[in-house]
């Protein structure tokens, strides 16, 4: 499922130093969108990808305040607290939380033995729970900041929630905090009292792939035919709407209850009106497929995060992109080299990569004077470990060595994505490009 068409090199940057106008979308990923979180105040969003990076964001600045390098693959999963720590959970199976502004996780919570594809906090801040592909969820101790640190490393155990038949892929608490639900592959919602005892059992026609609570209580989830079911807080069958001719991947509810928004794989959201239990609109753009979606407090203003690896805003209530759509004419900064292939082959490596000393970082380092520059010697950036032990030189030679066989062979423990160049005239073709395009 995961195809990164990705140059970059990962490290554990303190920020991305991109700053875009009012408004606009959120660039700085160097992969789709998985997972994004809204803070309680609606100044911060959490951004997970399938980069093996979370960006931490500022809405208000549209600017990436920090990027959070820790996962060895995909980050599945995010969460912002109360108090602002920050979650995230990914596909090597680890969750890890951070203080804001920390250049690695506080604590790191392991017990899954798959990947984590959904967290959830309680509304009182001390319980953390996250749903995995190992079918089961687990409900974490979530301390108070100040005293967590010693606290965990004293060991917080996990209470496991066992049951599920096939993949846990969706996880959240109920509004009053005595209750998480959880929605699986195995086509069950399972209503878990946090005082103990079994859950209530709810078996749907067909697989869930997500789910949420909405402020009332009611459950909604989002199934992999296309269809949103809603459920009572005792999970009692109450509706279901046809969404999506396509699987649904992703669920959010507005805090005010009152709209749905259900991200399918086939790029497209449908905006529901909940109590009317209508399709109101379908938000249609760039993103294939909508990997996650998460609402502002104003409950008007949705975020949703594809495989464009973009982060952009809606107007849930008019269905209007908020912010320019990028284009190749007026945000392109390959755009003056039209029609030359290497170019288009380093199309794939703009979202984390600048040419230029004035465009600054991104989620990983500028290429500006590759050539002739040690590996990981950059000034500024926080390359990782096994990188900076290297002797490599960036040549022609090199650049095209790294692409041939491929960055886990030529970099062994570099945390950049696997992506190999098999045609021998693309990378002659890339590196006359960068050559040009890098002085």
């Amino acid at each position: 499922m995961r195809r990164y068409l990705l140059v970059t090199v990962l490290g554990a940057a303190v920020a991305a130093a991109v700053v875009w106008s009012a408004q606009a979308q959120l660039r700085g990923h160097g992969g789709p969108v998985r997972a994004i979180a809204i803070s309680p105040d609606g100044k911060h969003a959490v951004s997970g990808s399938f980069d093996s990076s979370a960006i931490y964001w500022s809405l208000a600045r549209d600017i990436a305040e920090q990027v959070l390098r820790f996962h060895d693959s995909a980050v599945n999963a995010v969460a912002i607290a109360r108090d602002g720590r920050i979650v995230t959970g990914g596909e090597d199976a680890r969750i890890a939380v951070w203080q804001p502004g920390a250049q690695s996780p506080a604590n790191i919570l392991q017990g899954h033995t798959a990947p984590i594809v959904s967290l959830s906090i309680s509304p009182d801040g001390r319980t953390l729970a996250s749903a995995s592909w190992d079918r089961t969820a687990r409900l974490w101790p979530l301390p108070a900041a100040g005293f967590w640190g010693s606290l965990f490393g004293s060991g917080g155990t996990a209470r496991v929630l066992e049951g599920h038949q096939q993949n846990v892929n969706g996880v959240a608490f109920t509004p009053d905090g005595k209750a998480v639900v959880t929605a699986g592959y195995d086509l069950t919602v399972r209503i878990w009292p946090l005082s103990g005892g079994a859950p209530a059992i709810v078996t749907l026609p067909t697989p869930l792939n997500a789910v949420a609570v909405a402020s009332d209580g009611e459950i909604v989830a989002g199934a992999a035919d296309g269809r949103v079911f809603f459920l009572s807080p005792q999970g009692e069958l109450l509706a279901e709407v046809s969404a999506s001719e396509a699987p649904i991947i992703a669920i959010a509810t507005s805090p005010d209850g009152a709209l749905v928004a259900a991200a399918g794989i086939r790029g497209s959201v449908a905006v529901i009106e909940r109590r009317a239990r209508k399709l109101a609109r379908t938000l249609v753009g760039p993103g294939l497929p909508v990997w996650s979606a998460a609402f502002l407090p104003d409950s008007r203003t949705l975020v949703t995060g594809g495989t464009d690896r973009l982060v952009r805003r809606w107007n849930a209530a008019t269905g209007e992109h908020i912010g320019s759509v990028a284009t190749a004419e007026i945000d392109d900064p390959l755009a003056a080299y039209k029609g030359d292939r290497g170019a288009e082959v380093f199309r794939a490596c703009i979202a984390c990569h600048t040419l230029r000393p004035d465009q600054g970082q991104r989620a990983g380092p500028t290429l500006h004077n590759i050539f002739g520059r040690r590996i990981a010697s950059l000034p500024g950036y926080d390359f990782s470990p096994a990188l900076r032990k290297m002797s490599i030189i960036w040549t022609p030679e090199t650049v095209a060595k790294l692409f041939e066989i491929g960055p886990m062979a030529y970099t062994p423990g570099t945390k950049m994505p696997e992506q190999k160049i098999g045609s021998a005239e693309d990378r002659a073709a890339l590196v006359k490009f960068l050559e040009r395009a890098t002085k």
